[in-house]
């Protein structure tokens, strides 16, 4: 368990040579994690054991969790980590579809060939709604969820069994949820900054034209209306999940 005057590191898995942990990295770093950063698609190894860390962080990237590359299926075994040692796991986007197959549940794309590429509406579950009330109760609505969040899949996930639903859509209905009581997956990306989105819209321009994406001018018009929300429930999130490490010790899973 990490201690007040030393927090312990927390893993972050990048899926490519120039990722960012983003608005994420910042929010862990500003509470005193040290971010220990690996690039398995690059050769790095994934530790054996999380003892010496507070949590893992897996992010999104262009793989899909089935795809036949060592890494990727290993990746996928490699959760197995967090979950056995009551661990905090956080995946976003690929992260969480890496989650799901771990836990024997698919990932498919869209059956029409949608994808989410920009921002879309999600609505909290009456378990998500409570959620971050665990941790902040109920002042300044911090137990809120935004009402759309920014997306780049082309695939979704099914909800394992014995994973608990926190946030649906209308396009890919399952949108994040937990397993146990501190591994999360979320399709969405909150880590996202200003910087990261023109770099995303720019190298990544062609995906814009596949069916259900958003034009390039509404992800920051969008970005102005929504972002707000976002960055408040992510830190109240973050301050959720980080939580879950300490109560995971008291209850003697470390």
């Amino acid at each position: 368990m990490a201690s007040a005057e030393s927090p312990l590191p927390v893993l972050i898995v990048l899926h490519q040579e120039h990722s960012s942990p983003g608005r994420v990295g910042r929010l862990l770093a500003e509470r005193g994690h040290r971010l220990d950063i690996r690039r398995p698609c690059l050769g790095d190894a994934l530790p054996r054991t999380l003892a010496r860390h507070a949590g893992a962080v897996v992010f999104g990237g262009p793989q899909s969790a089935n795809d036949c590359h060592d890494y990727v299926r290993a990746e996928i075994d490699w959760i197995g980590v967090p979950l056995r040692e009551d661990k905090p796991y956080l995946g976003i986007c690929l992260g969480a579809q890496m989650l799901a197959r771990h836990l024997g549940a698919r990932v498919a794309p869209h059956p029409e060939g949608l994808v989410e590429i920009g921002y879309y509406p999600i609505r909290a579950t009456d378990a998500g709604a409570g959620l971050l009330r665990e941790t902040r109760g109920d002042a300044a609505g911090a137990g809120s969820w935004p009402d759309h969040v920014y997306h780049w899949h082309r695939e979704g996930f099914d909800l394992a069994a014995g994973a608990e639903l926190l946030a649906e859509g209308p396009t890919f209905p399952n949108q994040a949820f937990r397993f146990g009581r501190g591994a999360y997956g979320i399709q969405f990306h909150p880590e996202v900054t200003h910087h990261m989105m023109c770099r995303w819209t720019v190298r990544g321009s062609e995906r814009l034209d596949q069916p259900g994406a958003r034009p390039r001018r509404a992800h920051f018009a969008d970005r102005l209306q929504h972002d707000a929300r976002i960055r408040l429930w992510l830190e109240a999130f973050v301050d959720h999940w980080l939580a879950s490490d300490a109560a995971l010790d008291v209850m003697g899973g470390n």
